[in-house]
């Protein structure tokens, strides 16, 4: 029986729960989200060769944690809201779909990155979306997701307050005044309908987008110009700076960062760095 990790406080637990009980294959274990990286190394340690995660880009970035850069293969049975990292490796979300390839599907390596050693799946950023997620978060109690990601957009904008980040590479050292740093696993693209998502078959690596206008305006600007034209014409335009990088050092005086769309407090300087092929991943 393969081990198969869900978080109980899920919205979706009870639905995952049963897809992976009646399909037969899995050992079905609820444990929090504050536990789960230590129950699946444990697991590991036990030896498991397979585990799953059931959940959202939270839950499976914890059971990553314990399985990267081993030889135990992840399986992903999604579970969230939005599910980026399933559907950018074309993992199903329909629930029994997900579990037939959980189960059976074959092995290939995935990429993911380091910050200041916590590992993340998809993106992290410092300045006006780490503000955007903890606005939302506040609000999502009341008005649900959409209408809270709707509200929280318009109060983040409203109050961009850009503030100065030294950004260091093995070949470059440079500062800005920015309200947003972005860092991507994988290059990413801004041009609709992408919009931050994954560029398919696109290069490996730290993708960093750094915002250079100051005001509202240039911010708007620069929003047209990246949803047209996508994130490498507009870096070259003075309002983006793009690197695709392996490792970087960013440097600046606010502790809150987001984190696969979490906002966590982390000490100065944030060193980020990519794990090509750390994750031995379960796909169709």
């Amino acid at each position: 029986m393969i081990p198969a990790f869900v978080n109980p406080a899920a919205g979706s637990a009870h639905e995952v729960r049963a897809a992976l009980r009646r399909h037969g294959a899995f050992d079905v274990f609820e444990v929090p989200a504050d536990q789960v990286t230590q129950a699946v190394r444990a697991a590991v340690a036990a030896g498991a060769t397979r585990v799953v995660a059931a959940g959202g880009d939270g839950t499976i970035s914890a059971v990553a944690a314990a399985v990267a850069r081993t030889a135990t293969e992840l399986a992903i049975v999604p579970g969230g809201t939005l599910n980026h990292f399933a559907r950018d490796h074309a993992i199903p979300t329909d629930l029994a779909e997900a579990c037939s390839v959980a189960a059976a599907g074959r092995v290939v390596t995935a990429d993911v990155a380091w910050l200041n050693g916590r590992l993340f799946l998809n993106t992290s950023s410092v300045g006006l979306y780490a503000k955007f997620v903890r606005v939302r978060e506040r609000m999502e109690p009341r008005w649900g997701y959409r209408i809270s990601s709707l509200l929280a957009v318009l109060r983040t904008f409203w109050g961009v307050r850009p503030f100065r980040v030294a950004f260091e590479t093995s070949k470059i050292e440079r500062d800005y005044i920015t309200p947003l740093v972005f860092v991507g696993v994988g290059e990413r693209e801004l041009k609709l309908p992408k919009l931050g998502g994954r560029v398919a078959e696109g290069r490996s690596g730290l993708h960093v987008l750094i915002v250079r206008g100051r005001t509202r305006a240039r911010l708007v600007a620069l929003a047209f110009a990246a949803a047209s034209r996508g994130s490498w014409a507009t870096s070259r335009t003075p309002h983006l700076d793009g690197f695709l990088v392996d490792h970087c050092i960013i440097e600046q005086r606010h502790s809150t960062v987001a984190v696969d769309g979490e906002v966590v407090i982390l000490e100065s300087p944030l060193h980020y760095e990519i794990g090509r092929g750390a994750l031995r991943l379960v796909v169709p």
